[in-house]
């Protein structure tokens, strides 16, 4: 991983805990993998962590890992880092996904309670028009439709039937039945639908051919006037500028923490609108927070040397579905 990323990952009480079990190289390795200073570390290397910069674990790199049994991923997505070689070669794989994940739910969480109660156009209005308590909305009784029953549109289902707002849920997901949504506690329709019944859509699938701008402008065009897109996971599954569209023409409100392309290019048209909020892919560990990434993998490595099953534990089939 990214010689920044080491020191805030893994802060010197988590080294110090991973060195307990385990014999830790002599330093990180921080560059690129495939080259002699590499090999000399991975040659005798069982277990390798990886995180946030790390190059692709290609057929060329693990060859020079002929001891690997298992990587441990300190971050969320393992995709950029498990090529079709790590499955090939049968290895263990873990994601700290669940612990990257919490933040993400509390990030959303957050930009459905702004968005319920209109707070980015009343906080445009506030020095010209004030609106008075009467004026003010509030979450009861909102439709939340959540696109993807991943970890994170999990988690924020779980929360948003306990939120004494009283939300109600719809969900859309390929791989989850009626009964199955009904037992997270939503109802299960199409995205068409789900569009069209609610006042705030929110999107947590993963980034797939067949995902890929799900959210496009005739959906965009379902959604009632005055909703709100949240959109935590992947930009390309919105069609960025039919969702500009409906800004600008004040139908529509935004909370996007990743866009497409990322970053917006300067003077982009969703910049700058009081109904959007962009931020800068900000939702998951971030601060403070990263250490939960070190964490988790460091008790994922405890696992590995125990001969306990993973807690992250991801297969090739979950790459299907998976961010």
């Amino acid at each position: 991983m990214g010689a920044q990323v080491v020191e805030r990952v893994f802060p010197p009480d988590l080294r110090e805990r991973l060195g307990r079990g385990t014999r830790l190289a002599a330093a990180p390795l921080t560059g690129a993998l495939d080259g002699p200073d590499a090999a000399r570390v991975l040659a005798g290397t069982e277990i390798l962590i990886t995180g946030w910069d790390c190059p692709p674990l290609t057929e060329r790199v693990l060859a020079s890992a002929p001891r690997l049994r298992a990587v441990i991923h300190a971050a969320g997505s393992v995709r950029p880092v498990a090529t079709d070689a790590v499955w090939e070669r049968g290895l263990l794989v873990s994601s700290a996904a669940d612990a990257n994940a919490r933040p993400v739910v509390a990030f959303t969480l957050a930009a459905i309670a702004f968005a319920a109660k209109g707070a980015l156009g009343a906080a445009a209005g506030y020095a010209t028009a004030w609106p008075g308590f009467a004026a003010r909305e509030g979450a009861d009784g909102r439709v939340v439709g959540v696109v993807g029953a991943s970890r994170i549109g999990r988690g924020v289902i779980e929360a948003l039937r306990a939120d004494e707002a009283g939300y109600r849920v719809l969900l859309c997901d390929p791989y989850v039945d009626e009964a199955g949504a009904a037992r997270l506690g939503a109802e299960r329709v199409e995205l068409a639908e789900l569009c069209r019944r609610s006042s705030i859509v929110t999107l947590h699938a993963p980034l797939l051919p067949s995902t890929t701008g799900m959210l496009s402008a005739e959906m965009l065009s379902l959604i009632p006037d005055g909703g709100t897109v949240v959109n935590t996971a992947r930009g390309a599954l919105l069609d960025t500028e039919a969702l500009a569209a409906e800004c600008w023409a004040g139908r529509l409100s935004a909370f996007l923490d990743v866009t497409d392309p990322e970053p917006l290019p300067a003077g982009h048209a969703l910049l700058g609108l009081p109904s959007v909020l962009v931020t800068p892919h900000v939702a998951g560990a971030q601060g403070s927070e990263v250490r939960r990434l070190g964490l988790y993998a460091v008790e994922e490595v405890e696992r590995v040397v125990r001969g306990e099953p993973l807690r992250g534990l991801t297969t090739r089939s979950d790459m299907t579905r998976l961010a």
